[in-house]
């Protein structure tokens, strides 16, 4: 199913308006024309930036652990260069194994 991209401003307007007014994201989502989980997830997403949801991770949070992860798989397969590298040079080093 294609998904569709709604205009930043709109959506924007909806978050602003579920959380200063407290009125459901439903309503809100229904009166701006948005689907109710698109905004449900933006609205989500705004209150853990703002500290309101400790149990979510902010944008910032995201965006680190995303270089985290990238870090530790670069790291990994350095690692696995450099233990097939040991493996190479410790056989030609080593007169006592048969080559």
């Amino acid at each position: 199913m294609p998904t569709r991209k709604y205009p930043k401003e709109l959506v924007d307007r909806g978050v602003r308006l579920a959380i200063e007014s407290g009125r459901p994201v439903s309503h809100v989502a229904a009166e701006l024309g948005l689907p109710a989980e698109t905004l449900r997830k933006r609205v989500r997403q705004a209150e853990a930036d703002q500290g309101l949801r400790p149990d979510l991770p902010s944008t910032a949070e995201r965006e680190q652990i995303k270089e985290l992860k990238r870090e530790v798989a670069e790291l990994r397969r350095a690692n696995e260069i450099l233990r097939a590298a040991s493996l190479f040079f410790a056989n030609e080093l080593d007169e006592s194994r048969p080559k």
